[in-house]
């Protein structure tokens, strides 16, 4: 296959970095206003979960459902009835996140490429929340479907809204980071003795391609799906339709052979690669443009791909969110990613 322009079919531009969705700190002015500056081609709606419950990825996600309410209990989110002071402060808090992402776009000297919105997928969504008696809503056929069709109604306005308030293509990521659990039966029961039962991989497949469907529907662009853990099923993701993946490459190191074919695999069939290379906590030291790029160089190495495939189909992140960092670091992180990305384009002649 030839490597060459095939991210042209993105709209960001080689080179383009972007974060995974969390900074740190309560204030959105001041995320956005970093995001927005220091991600000029791809910046993201930052989420600022610090603020609290409805602040993380379940509640921000939870507020933006159709005709579904929530409300807090010990244990988790709940489905209620009605819409309570919980579900209310979700939504006011997206719009306190929106408020602020506009103005900072509006105040950009040049336009991004496109916007980033981060939501829950449906197995991460319907494994976060309960039923009114306590099971999770990934337990019942019903409801799960409920779920997902108020998602996907929901993601659509959310889309909307996005860019009718910014002007610019949004593009939709999906997070599933309960995903591996739900595979695997990992999950607890509410009695903490047993855990649930495993969801069959087709049938994980088909749920979540109908967000996916829903999502590029929407945005009339690609769709992304995160997944940060250590084995995520890139190969259900690709079947899912995902037209990019973000994973930590930083733990692809030593991966089973069968990970590393489905990535191979899904590189060479045309998918983009977010790749997770900048620590999302404060490192005791800030690392090398060398160390940052060193993993997505063993991954294209070990795979058997020229190195120019990072330019053309992959885009740096941090790891993960960086709601554990600093403030400072995020700062530096972002400038390094930034750093990492140009890199990827034009690789220093020592690598």
């Amino acid at each position: 296959m030839d490597h060459t322009n095939v991210v042209s079919t993105m709209p960001w531009p080689a080179g383009s970095v972007t974060g995974i969705g969390s900074m740190p700190g309560t204030d959105p002015a001041e995320a956005a206003a970093i995001v927005v500056g220091e991600l000029p081609n791809l910046p993201h709606l930052p989420e600022l979960p610090a603020r609290g419950l409805g602040a993380d990825v379940i509640g921000r996600t939870a507020g933006l459902l159709v005709d579904l309410a929530i409300e807090v209990v010990p244990s988790a989110y709940r489905v209620t009835a009605r819409p309570g002071v919980d579900h209310r402060r979700t939504i006011d808090l997206m719009q306190r996140d929106l408020d602020a992402f506009q103005e900072a776009i509006d105040r950009t000297a040049a336009a991004p490429a496109a916007v980033k919105v981060q939501l829950a997928g449906p197995w991460t969504l319907a494994a976060g929340i309960e039923l009114p008696r306590g099971h999770r809503v990934l337990t019942d056929h019903g409801a799960l479907r409920e779920f997902t069709e108020s998602l996907a109604e929901g993601l659509t306005r959310h889309v909307d809204e996005v860019a009718r308030r910014t002007g610019r293509p949004v593009v939709v990521q999906l997070d599933e980071p309960s995903l591996p659990a739900v595979l695997a039966g990992a999950l607890p029961t509410p009695s903490g003795l047993g855990t649930v039962a495993a969801v069959p991989a087709p049938d994980a497949r088909d749920l979540l391609a109908q967000v996916v469907t829903a999502a590029r529907t929407a945005s009339s662009g690609p769709v992304i799906v995160h997944c940060c853990a250590p084995r995520p099923p890139v190969a259900l993701f690709r079947a899912a339709g995902a037209d990019a993946i973000a994973l930590d490459a930083t733990l692809l190191d030593g991966v089973p052979a069968k990970l590393a074919d489905e990535i191979g695999e899904s590189w060479d069939a045309g998918c983009v690669f977010l790749l997770g290379v900048i620590p999302s906590a404060d490192p005791e030291r800030t690392p090398t443009l060398a160390e940052a790029a060193a993993p997505a160089l063993r991954l294209v190495d070990r795979l058997g791909f020229p190195r120019t495939l990072l330019a053309d189909r992959a885009v740096a992140t941090p790891v993960c969110g960086l709601a554990g960092a600093t403030g400072t670091w995020a700062k530096n992180a972002l400038r390094l990613l930034t750093d990492t990305g140009k890199a990827f384009v034009e690789p220093p002649e020592s690598w």
